[in-house]
């Protein structure tokens, strides 16, 4: 694969050695010959941080990360996910692995795993992307709502309930798995739809191919909807407004180790059997 020479680094500030690991792997990436580097710690990042850099690195849990997409996917540059967070899905390189493999990893000697993004939609020049979820939920706390749901234009039913999780296969280990959602491989191209707490027991989720255009439609009374983005960024919408879901044209691509497995990483994360093979 195509070396790094340019980088940005961004790490969490709250998570305890988060910065000296960047500085660690700064100098790596100096010794390896990096051309330019830059560093921040700021939760929220321009697009133009990324600029004529061909490659970031994220030193933090999947939440740093996912703060990441936007800029990144917008620059086409691969992320490397460093974990000093607890699960990391996303960040898959452990500190001990980041500092042993850095420098080969900027070599070239790397895979990249694209992945692909919802772009959400709530009026004209009103758009965002996500990685793992849209999140659609009444503005105010503890309120269900009422919502339709339609699929390039057919109605799949309506919902009284908590809130709708629209995920993508990489976010289906995230707050769709909490809500009872399925465990996607993050290779299927596809659309999960997952309500939450509905007052129908036969509400589940719903797989949509990912071609599909959603909309939902607010029909409770009075109400505004919350329309969250990875848990990162909200927008809210009035009643009427149509929320509009599809996958987005950017993707995003993690740079990952060449012997990267994602069933071994769901085994180490959620805890599962190594199979009587691993014992052997």
């Amino acid at each position: 694969m195509a070396p790094f020479h340019r980088l940005a680094f961004v790490y969490n500030s709250e998570k305890p050695g988060a910065v000296e690991l960047a500085h660690e792997l700064m100098e790596i990436a100096r010794q390896a010959g990096a051309k330019k580097l830059k560093l921040t710690g700021d939760r929220k990042l321009s697009r133009a941080f990324f600029k004529d850099c061909d490659a970031c690195c994220v030193i933090g849990g999947d939440g740093t990360l996912l703060g990441t997409v936007r800029g990144a996917a917008a620059a086409n540059i691969p992320v490397i996910g460093v974990n000093q967070g607890s699960l990391g899905f996303l960040t898959t390189f452990s500190a001990d692995e980041a500092r042993a493999q850095f420098a080969a990893l900027l070599g070239g000697d790397y895979r990249v795993a694209r992945r692909e993004l919802l772009d959400c939609k709530t009026g004209p020049r009103r758009s965002d992307i996500a990685l793992n979820d849209v999140l659609i939920k009444h503005a105010k706390p503890s309120h269900i709502v009422r919502l339709e749901v339609f699929a390039n234009g057919q109605l799949v039913t309506d919902y009284t309930c908590d809130g709708l999780i629209f995920s993508t296969p990489t976010g289906s280990t995230a707050y769709n798995l909490a809500a009872g959602g399925p465990i996607i491989h993050p290779a299927a191209a596809v659309i999960a739809m997952t309500p939450i707490c509905p007052h129908t027991l036969s509400n589940r989720t719903i797989i949509f191919r990912n071609d599909v255009k959603l909309t939902v439609l607010n029909v409770s009374e009075d109400s505004r909807l919350l329309v969250a983005m990875d848990g990162q960024r909200n927008m809210v919408v009035t009643q009427g407004t149509p929320v509009e879901i599809s996958i987005s044209t950017h993707t995003l691509s993690l740079a990952q180790r060449r012997d990267y497995s994602h069933f071994e990483v769901m085994r180490a994360k959620l805890k599962w059997s190594g199979g009587l093979l691993d014992k052997k």
